[in-house]
This record gives structure tokens, sequence and C-alpha cells, in this order.
């Protein structure tokens, strides 16, 4: 009985520690995951194999090397003698991305058709790791154990994006590859630089200099941005910088290495300041002086959709020396970059200067074009021949529909689905890169504890993101892609506080099957994330920890409501200008401002201890909610 018993231990010691194996962070989340009892611990001297035929040997090498001796002090060689880790082709394993992942007792397999998919597999090995392996230096006392697992994995869509908008404000090529490390890492694999805008000119055009001579630079600002002063046209231009062509191609083979393609956006015909002040012949507007923009404003949007602009920022499409000036840059771009698509843009150009140009009105009499809508399609339809004479697709934001579509053109749909799953239906491709979910520029938290910008994209609401929307036709859907506009970004730690956690939400909606997704597991899954974000530098926002803030009229009282975005967390209050802590009145329904109380103070705990941000809201700023 004795013996019964311990057996009867034993065996449940065992399942016990089967199900107290911690499943690894994994984002994206792996299309199948199956975990066994026991983990693999690495050695000191890690061997590494490779089967004959992978062509970036090399590369892999130096990436196991790098990380490994860097954070674990763990050396790496090459030796298919008793090989710990081992690369291995595989064309039965499925599509071209694809990858199977083993961990047993024999060590670590990693096998796939192709380089990216072994690319792929070895990014989530970096996953099954402690998060001490993102650091940049060694880290002592750290079990390097791997768990026992089979991971099968594919990615859902082809077209995994990430926008970087470098025009706004410039990033050098050492902060893009940085950005494109951090890119790889959740298995993106399309970079788009919006390369041009109103504020600046990035990219060198040997064959039309001025470009980069005049529209590269700007005046020094820092504050708000929209509410700087005009710049004085003999101001010094000593804001902003360029990508000389070698610095591209550099880049492109850093990107390449890491299987990522990148697109280029040329932002025609609107946001094109930068041009003009170049070349201000182009526009449709004469005698208008042009500089680049420095950050005052002068587009605006009223509402309801529309907007207007105080000075004409778009090439006159009935000014023929327009195309030959965009032949010669598109000739240049084609040349440089490999991928299929260029992006022209198209967006936001405002028709009412066109509507007051005798050239315009003379375009339309010989074309037969009956509205604006139609001058732009004009123009976009002769863009178009243009990239395709360079052996190019063109690719354009949604506006590029309006008056009819350019045969063969691609959408890169941003106001909502409705344009892409219209375009779909056309058969034409789609990326679906829409605002309402992917845009992460714009406000993660409460308006009144973020960085100033312009509208909400909460981390729940960009996961719930799926680039195959319904009514869309699934064949022309190329993918998804997420969008930072860097208006308002000047640091680079700004940038990955806006993109961070909301870029793994739309990694995971790209590349995981829809039906993994799972809110409570992805939020558990971030938090791990943190910690490697953490371990390796990177900035990241805490705002899904801050409660979302409703505001009424009760009787002539303010009335607030609050509610939180991610589970088990507890929210405190104060109205006497003290920080609350846990020991103030927890919120669990509406609250009503006291009479002679001026300010809310809000802060969120989780098991006793604080999260997120200290969230002070004045009543003034609340009162103004209710007006809206």
């Amino acid at each position: 009985m004795v013996k019964g018993y311990g057996l009867l231990g034993l065996l449940l010691l065992a399942v016990s520690s089967f199900a107290q194996v911690p499943e690894p962070a994994l984002i994206p989340v792996p299309v199948e995951v199956k975990y066994s009892a026991g983990s693999y611990n690495l050695p000191a001297a890690l061997n590494v194999s490779f089967d004959a035929g992978i062509s970036d040997k090399a590369f892999l090498m130096q990436q196991l090397v790098a990380k490994f001796s860097t954070a674990a002090g763990i050396t790496v060689k090459e030796s298919s003698d008793q090989a710990q880790l081992r690369f291995k082709l595989n064309k039965a394993a499925g599509s071209s991305e694809s990858y199977q992942l083993t961990v047993n007792e024999k060590g670590v397999l990693i096998e796939a058709p192709s380089s990216a998919g072994l690319f792929y597999g070895l990014q989530t090995l970096w996953q099954l790791l402690p998060p001490a392996i993102e650091a940049k230096s060694k880290v002592e006392g750290v079990n390097w154990s791997l768990p026992y697992c089979s991971i099968k994995d594919a990615p859902r869509v082809g077209w995994r994006g990430l926008m970087l908008d470098v025009a706004r404000h410039f990033f050098t090529k050492e902060q893009v590859k940085d950005f494109i490390d951090h890119m790889a890492a959740y298995k993106y694999n399309r970079l788009h630089l919006h390369l041009t805008d109103d504020q600046g000119w990035r990219l060198e055009i040997k064959a039309l200099p001025k470009l980069t001579e005049i529209g590269a630079f700007r005046g020094e600002r820092t504050g708000r941005w929209g509410e700087f002063g005009k710049q004085d046209p003999k101001e010094p231009k000593t804001y902003g910088g360029y990508y000389t062509q070698e610095d591209i191609k550099e880049l492109l083979a850093y990107a390449a290495a890491r299987h990522i393609a990148i697109l280029p956006e040329i932002d025609i015909p609107g946001h094109s300041m930068a041009i003009l002040a170049a070349y201000p012949d182009l526009s449709c507007t004469p005698g208008t002086e042009y500089q680049v923009n420095g950050g005052d404003r002068f587009m605006h949007w009223p509402g309801g959709g529309k907007f207007y602009s105080d000075i004409d920022n778009n090439l006159c499409p009935a000014n023929e020396r327009v195309y030959a000036l965009l032949d010669t840059i598109f000739t240049e771009v084609a040349a440089l970059f490999p991928m299929e698509y260029i992006h022209m843009g198209g967006d936001e150009a405002y028709k009412g200067w066109w509507e007051k140009s005798p050239a315009i009105k003379a375009l339309m009499q010989r074309e037969k074009l009956k509205d604006m809508h139609e001058v732009q399609s004009y123009f976009v339809k002769r863009v178009s021949k243009i990239i395709a004479s360079k052996g190019k697709k063109m690719m354009g934001w949604d506006e590029i529909m309006e008056g009819g579509l350019a045969p063969g053109a691609a959408v890169m749909s941003w106001q909502g689905e409705k344009g892409g799953i219209a375009a779909s239906k056309m058969k034409h491709p789609v990326v679906m890169s829409p605002n309402t979910y992917t845009y992460v520029d714009l406000y993660q938290g409460d308006p009144l504890s973020e960085p100033p910008t312009y509208g909400m994209v909460r981390l729940k609401k960009t996961y719930e993101f799926n680039p195959v929307p319904a009514g869309a036709d699934p064949a022309y859907v190329l993918g998804g892609q997420a969008n930072l506009w860097s208006e308002r970004l000047h640091t680079v730690r700004h940038a990955e506080y806006m993109l961070w956690p909301r870029a793994f939400a739309v990694a995971e909606s790209v590349w995981s099957p829809q039906t993994k997704k799972d809110w409570t597991s992805f939020v558990n899954r971030i938090e791990k994330h943190f910690d490697r974000f953490d371990q390796a530098g990177i900035n990241y926002s805490t705002s899904m920890y801050d409660p979302i803030v409703s505001v009424r009229l009760k009787d002539t009282s303010v009335e607030v409501s609050m509610q939180t975005e991610v589970p088990n967390l507890n929210i405190h209050y104060s109205f006497d200008e003290f920080p609350p802590d846990n020991y103030y009145p927890e919120y669990k329904s509406p609250i009503v401002f006291p009479a002679g109380a001026s300010t809310l103070r809000v802060q969120t705990y989780r098991n006793g201890k604080p999260i997120g941000k200290l969230m002070i809201l004045p009543l003034a700023e609340l009162r103004k909610r209710i007006r809206k």
C-alpha cells in the first residue's frame, strides 16, 4: 500500500510538472505548438550545423554568435559533429516562409523550405529563451534553457508591413537599421519608407540635385507640431537630411538579409512642398514663394472628412514639365529599389487651387474631364504609365480610386477598410492599412496622459485588425500594414513609444491564424516582451494599463466612468490633489466630481503595486469633452 501510494505520488508529480511547464510568450503566436515535459540546457560551447544549400549560412552564424556571446557568454562554432543546433532545408515543410522548430533531449532543429523560413525559426528560438538573451552585455545567473516543444508555423498573409515616415522627421541610416532589426524579430517582411512630403525630400536623385540641396532641409524647431511659427525665408535651414543612393543600397542589403523588402514612396501630387521649394514652377499657382514646411499648420481639417490648405502644395496635372521631372525621378527610383512596386502616394490632394487654375480648366476641356476627381485620376494614370515604363507596378493610397482607378494599380487602403474591399472586388491588389486599426501614431491612451496627436486607436482595437476583412476578395489582398507617421515624433524614443506594443498586435494579425488570436493570452505575452524590451533598451508604452475615461453631465455635475482595457486591474482615485495609492478609494461605479474639486487623479494597481501612468484629469478639460 505504501509503495502504491508512492507510485501514485510520483505520477501526480510528473503530471504536475508537465502542467507547470511555462508557455513561452511567443509573438506572433504560431500555427501549432506542442510542449512536453522537460527542457534542454544549452552548453557553454554550442555546435551548429547547416545543410548544404543554405545560402545565408554566414549571416545566420553572425546572428547566433552576436547574441549568444553577448548576453549568454556562450561560444558558437560551426560543426556537424554532435551539433546541438541544426538548420535543415526541408522542401516538404510547407510554404516558402514556413518553418518547423523542435527542441528535445538532442538539442534544437530548425527546418524550412527556404532561408526565410530558417530565419523566422531563429526569431522564434530567441523568444523561447529567457528575456536576458536581448541584453547588450553578459547577464550572470541565467539558466539558458529551452522548453521541449514542437512548433509548426507559417504566415497568414504575404505582405506584413510597417511604414516609417522619414520625411516629417529624418531618421538616420543607423536608426533605420535598428527599426529593421525590430521588425524582423516579429516576422514583418515589408518596410514602407515614406521618403517625401511637405516637410522633406529624403532620397538623392542624381539628375535633380536641388531636390535634396533645398528640399531635404528646413528651419530647426522644437515644441508642439502645427503650432510652430512660419519660417523666415532667410533663416538657416539646418534641420533634416537625406539618404544617398549608396545609403539606400546599404539599407536594401541590410533589410534583404533579414528577408525584408523596402517599398519606396514618392508622395504626389499633394504633399509636395519639398519638391516645390526646389522647383516652384511645377505648381498650378505661379508666383507662390515656396519653402520646405517647418511644422507650421497650413492644412486644415474642419470635420466631416473635408480639408483645405492655405497654400497650393500640389504638383500641377496640367504642367508637362511635371511629368518630365517625374520620369527622371522614377527612372532612378526604379533602378535603385528591386521591389516590384513603387508607391506614388496620391492622398490628401486639396483640389481647391486646381479649381482656380486656367491651366486645369484647359486640361479638362482638352481631355474631357468632368470634375476634379477625374483631374487627379488623369494625373495618377499618367504616373502609372511612367512607373510601368520602368518595369514596375504602381501602388497608392486609396484616393487613387477617385475618378477611376489606373489599370493594374495596387491600392493601400488607409481610410478604413471600404476602399480596399472595393478595390479587391475590382480585382486590384490591395494592402489593408486602415487608420481605424493600424495607424500607430495616434493616441493609445487618454489624451490628457499622452503626447499630443489627432485621433485614437487603443491597443485592443489594433488587435482586432483583420487584414482580410469580410467582403474583400482574399485572392487580391496582399496583406496588411501598420503606419507610423512622424509629424510629432522628434526622437527614436518617441517613435518606439508609439509603435510598441501596437506593432505586436499587427504582427500577430498578419502572421497568425485568426482562430489563434486571443486577447487575454496576448496581453500576458506582451508583458513578457516588455521584459525583453527592457533588456534590449527599446522604449514602449504602458498605456494599455490606463483606464478608458468617459464623462457625462449628471444634473449639473460632471460624472466620470472608467473601464480597463486589460484584465485584473484595480483603479484608485483621488479628488484631493494628492496622487492616489491603493489605500485611496477604489473605483467601482461612476463617480461625480465633488463640489470644490478641480482635478481627478487616477492610478491603476495590480496585486497591490502601481502599474501604468498616474493620470491627472482636470475638471475643465473633462467639461470640454461633454461639450463635444
